[in-house]
Order: structure tokens, then C-alpha cells, then sequence
């Protein structure tokens, strides 16, 4: 079906989709989006510093832009669009490739990584509410439930570190950019959704609009004046390849699959899980120590996950 004919779905077939169970394909799509996501939040860590955001931003999608048009090009995929087309791909890759990425490495200037991937895991709830108001998906209450209760067991996990840091100075500002980032991630997903729906294929949808993310964030360095150097180091350089190909090319591959499969909601709820793997990595790698209340958020977030990703059975 092409992007001209292609028709939006009724409401039961939308509504059919996001209460289904589980299939395998969905658990393993889902389980890379996780994993992959939650290592970068550390990973992001190393990039901060020398090397300015949105020239970090350049690097890092001007690799997964190259990565995607050789996908294109070896598997034989569509390459060529309607100029309609890619005025969708241009909003894709500002909201999704570039604006929301640009908020979150200025807001790791202000805030800790845990306190990043709290704010983000706001996505699990912007993306019903978003879904129910313009795309008509409207979330059954055990689905509703399962995210508020996952969201609500993030809050208290990082209770601690929020009263320590409160709610002013250089922490509102971090947090002002991080919901700043969430919100263009979130109308992002609806962009793909909608872009998805009237037929365009995902792999060269990505590609182009990862090639307009670059662009864009090219153009906010020349702007901004921002010389374009990168960092000699190997940890930089590691990181830097690790978020270009795992957590860039591989973790939206498999996120924006998800978002067709199951559906905004359920989809955007992988978020809320980003932050017990990254605490998990932090344990290990930064010496985080568990609370009492990290322990109990832990469990509401386990008990929403099951009540999102169950059946309607």
C-alpha cells in the first residue's frame, strides 16, 4: 500500500493492537530497546565535556546516517520519495534525531544520570496522553494503570536524590531541558506512527530522517559557534561508536518497530524500565548504593510492567 493510498486505522483495529499479548518478535524488539537505551545513559557520560552537544550530536548520527543508507542500499530499499515525504522526515529528524537529544546532553551538564532517565521515563505517560487526544488510541485502565504505577515506582526509587538536589537552581534547569527533550521524543513517535501508517518503509524513513537530524544539528553548531573537534580519547571515541551503532541504529530500528506493533502506549512504557538498568549499570560501574526506597520503587515498576505487557486475557 503506498503513502498515497494508505488509510488511517479504525478504532477497534487500533485499540486491538495495543491490548494483543506479547508475541516473541515483541519481547525481543522490546528487551534490545531496553538494554541498548539503558547502557547509553552512562555511555552519554563520557561525551559530556570537551566536545560540545550538539557537535557530539553530528558525529554521533553522521555515523548512524551512513550506517542506514548502506542498510538501504544493500537490501535494496526505497530510496526515493515524494517531496511531501520528506518534509514528514525533516519533523521526524528534528524531533526525534536531534532537538530531544540536544535537550538531554545540556540537561547531563546539570543533573546526575539517574535523575535524566527518571525525567525520560515521563515518555510511558506523554505518549498515552498524547495518543488519546490526537491519534484516537484511548488506553484500557489495566494498560493506564501499569504505567502510572511503573512511573510512580521510578519516583520513589529516585525520591532520595531528588530531595537532595531539590527543585531549584541549577537542577530546575536540567529538568526544564529534560522535559523539554521528552515532550520532541514523544510528538516524535507520533510523526513515525503516523509515517508508518501511511505505508512508508522504516528502514529508509530512519535513514533520511537520521540525514536531517545531522543536518540540523550541524547547523545549530555553526550557529551557536561550536568548533567541530572530537574528543582523542578511547573511552570518547568508544562511546561515541557505541551510541552511533547500538543505541542509535539498532535501538531505533527496534523501538520504532515496536511503536507499529503494539502500539504508542505500550511501546513508550520501555522507558519507564530504562532507569532500573541503569541504576543496575550504575551499581557496578559507579558504586551506587540501594535504598530502602529503591528497593520498594523496584517492585511497583516489575508489577506495572506486568500489567502493561500481559494480555487483555
Amino acid at each position: 500500500m503506498s503513502a498515497q493510498t494508505a488509510t488511517m486505522p479504525e478504532p477497534s483495529a487500533s485499540s486491538e493492537r495495543a491490548d494483543r499479548p506479547f508475541q516473541p518478535l515483541d519481547y525481543g524488539l522490546y528487551a534490545l530497546t531496553v538494554i541498548s537505551w539503558s547502557a547509553s545513559w552512562f555511555v552519554i557520560s563520557l561525551q559530556v565535556g570537551v566536545v560540545s552537544p550538539e557537535v557530539n550530536l553530528v558525529w554521533r548520527f553522521g555515523i548512524a546516517t551512513v550506517l542506514m543508507f548502506g542498510w538501504v542500499a544493500f537490501s535494496g530499499r526505497r530510496l526515493r520519495f515524494s517531496a511531501a515525504d520528506h518534509l514528514r522526515f525533516v519533523a521526524l529528524g528534528m524531533l526525534l534525531f536531534s532537538t530531544n537529544f540536544v535537550f538531554f546532553y545540556y540537561g547531563a551538564l546539570y543533573l546526575v544520570s539517574g535523575l535524566l532517565s527518571v525525567v525520560f521515563s515521563l515518555a510511558s505517560v506523554i505518549n498515552m496522553l498524547l495518543g488519546a487526544i490526537i491519534m484516537r488510541e484511548r488506553p484500557s485502565p489495566r494498560i493506564l494503570a501499569g504505567g502510572l504505577t511503573g512511573f510512580a515506582g521510578i519516583a520513589l526509587m529516585f525520591f532520595p536524590e531528588i530531595a537532595a538536589h531539590g527543585l531549584s537552581g541549577s537542577t530546575m534547569i536540567g529538568l526544564v531541558l529534560c522535559i523539554c527533550g521528552t515532550l520532541c521524543f514523544c510528538t516524535g513517535n507520533l510523526v513515525s506512527a503516523a509515517n508508518q501508517r501511511r505505508g512508508l518503509p522504516l528502514i529508509s524513513t530512519s535513514a533520511w530522517s537520521m540525514l536531517y537530524g545531522t543536518l540540523f544539528c550541524a547547523l545549530l553548531a555553526l550557529l551557536f559557534g561550536r568548533p567541530f573537534i572530537m574528543e582523542p580519547t578511547v573511552s570518547y571515541v568508544g562511546s561515541l561508536v557505541f551510541l552511533a551503532v547500538v543505541s542509535t541504529v539498532m535501538a531505533f530500528a527496534a523501538y520504532l518497530t515496536l511503536l507499529g506493533r503494539i502500539g504508542a502506549a505500550r511501546a513508550g512504557y520501555a522507558t519507564v524500565i530504562f532507569p532500573i538498568f541503569a541504576l543496575l549499570i550504575s551499581t557496578l560501574l559507579e558504586g551506587y548504593v540501594w535504598s530502602i526506597y529503591a528497593l520498594a520503587g523496584l517492585v511497583l515498576v516489575a508489577a506495572g510492567n506486568v500489567l502493561v505487557i500481559r494480555g487483555g486475557r
